[in-house]
């Protein structure tokens, strides 16, 4: 009995209290009860069911909080009805993306891109050269930028020293960074490929040769290529990207593009 029925049970007679009990066990004299006062007989019935649900009596599971769906064609926010794929050249010193606060400002790609609503699908660093791949489709800007996907990328690399096959060796088993050990990548000794000249040249030391590799990856750490590289002893002069996944370079010039419809 709560403090308010107890109060007026000592001052009504017992015949005039009629005990109400309740499902939970609990009795309340239901004529004179302050809640029934103040809500009148029906608000009244439907606290005393609330009170039960609190209470755990005859409750039923309380409904589970949403889960965020797994990321789907269905539920992707960013769907288009005309799924574009751009590949681009990204030439050397060129920023991949399209806006900068530098002061001066730097070239982005915004210089040379005037498509709508498409953003890039990953990055390449700055004084990096060859593919960028740029997408109006969320669907496929994850497939190709996230490291779950594990999407292959190949570059031409420009090393300074004759690289040997030891280091060879060491890139394809994987080598330990500073974040630790790279995944095993495919590394073949590359005869000088044509290549347009970059702006501004390459800078060599006349008494050190270079030599050139195909490194294919499938990570995206920072700088991965050319800490790989440095890590066996040969520092990276020049860097092309010339394929990720299934899309490949091609003939683009720096600066040029191709659109895909998907």
């Amino acid at each position: 009995m709560c403090g308010n029925c107890l109060k007026r049970s000592q001052t009504k007679p017992a015949e005039y209290i009629s005990i109400r009990a309740n499902k939970t066990g609990s009795a309340h004299p239901a004529a004179h009860h302050p809640v029934k006062r103040q809500l009148g007989a029906a608000a009244f019935k439907y606290y005393g069911q609330h009170q039960m649900q609190r209470s755990g009596v005859n409750a039923q599971k309380r409904p589970t909080r949403p889960k965020h769906k797994a990321f789907s064609a269905k539920n992707n926010r960013t769907k288009v009805e005309n799924p574009l794929l751009v590949l681009f050249n990204k030439p050397y010193d060129v920023l991949s993306q399209f806006t900068d606060n530098s002061t001066p400002p730097r070239q982005t790609l915004a210089d040379f891109l005037a498509i709508p609503d498409i953003y890039a699908a990953g990055r390449l660093d700055r004084d990096s050269e060859g593919l960028l791949l740029l997408t109006n489709c969320g669907k496929t800007q994850q497939k190709i930028a996230d490291p779950a996907f594990k999407a292959p990328k190949t570059y031409w690399v420009q090393v300074e020293g004759q690289i040997n096959e030891q280091a060879l060796v060491k890139l394809r088993q994987g080598v330990q960074l500073n974040d630790g050990m790279t995944l095993p990548a495919q590394a073949e000794l590359l005869a000088e490929p044509e290549l347009w000249q970059r702006q501004p040249p390459v800078r060599y030391r006349a008494n050190i040769p270079t030599s050139w590799l195909a490194l294919t990856i499938h990570e995206g750490r920072n700088r991965q290529v050319r800490r790989m590289t440095a890590a066996v002893g040969f520092p990276t002069l020049r860097l092309v990207r010339v394929q990720i996944g299934d899309w490949q370079l091609g003939e683009l010039a720096p600066g040029q593009h191709r659109i895909i419809e998907l």
